[in-house]
């Protein structure tokens, strides 16, 4: 087959074509779907450039300052020593005096003044052995009994001993005087020993009178 007919071929001209269009399709696939504006975005983005700067050496130390020799002056020249002349010393004769001694008395020893002894102070007098007015700082009044009511009693006093201890509580009450007798003791018992005094620091026995009235 000669070249002429070759040109004349319809299936190399097809072909050609073909690869044409196809490439047409690309084009126009990319243009549609943005592909070809992402590459164009690509290639507008700014080149970021990082200049390093050279790095300087440190500058070398300073050269140590130089010492200043301060040149020594000699010291003077030493003077030969000349011993002074030899003077004489004129003597002069004396006769021997003499005198009397007169003794010198011993010193008299110093007077020691005994120390003063302050006088002891007056012994405290010593409290009572039973306290009469004593005081409560808490206390309970006694409820005027129902017998002393039934028997149509008034009035009524009792005298009564209290023992008390460190603290101030009341530890125990006896009965010394009642009037009338054994009417009101146990209401006075009963109210006595709720009491409280003052702290004394010790134990000690305190004295109450108490006195009763019937009011309506």
């Amino acid at each position: 087959m000669d070249f002429a007919r070759q040109q004349r071929d319809p299936t190399r001209h097809l072909i050609g074509i073909g690869f044409v269009i196809l490439i047409h399709l690309l084009v126009v696939y990319a243009l549609v779907t943005g592909l070809a504006r992402r590459a164009v975005e690509v290639i507008k983005k700014p080149l970021t450039a990082t200049i390093l700067e050279e790095i300087k050496a440190p500058p070398p130390p300073p050269p140590p300052p130089k010492k200043i020799e301060i040149p020594k002056v000699p010291p003077p020249p030493q003077q030969p020593y000349v011993p002074p002349p030899d003077i004489p010393v004129p003597t002069i004769s004396q006769e021997p005096v003499i005198s009397a001694v007169t003794p010198t008395p011993p010193p008299e020893p110093p007077v020691i003044a005994p120390p003063v002894v302050a006088p002891p102070p007056p012994p405290a007098p010593p409290k009572p052995a039973v306290r009469k007015g004593i005081v409560p700082i808490s206390r309970v009044s006694p409820e005027y009994p129902r017998e002393a009511r039934r028997k149509n009693i008034d009035s009524g006093r009792v005298i009564a001993r209290l023992n008390i201890d460190e603290k101030g509580n009341v530890t125990d009450v006896k009965i010394v005087e009642a009037n009338p007798a054994r009417v009101f003791d146990r209401a006075v018992i009963d109210a006595l020993l709720q009491w409280k005094f003052q702290a004394d620091g010790e134990k000690y026995v305190g004295e109450i009178e108490v006195e009763f009235k019937l009011t309506d």
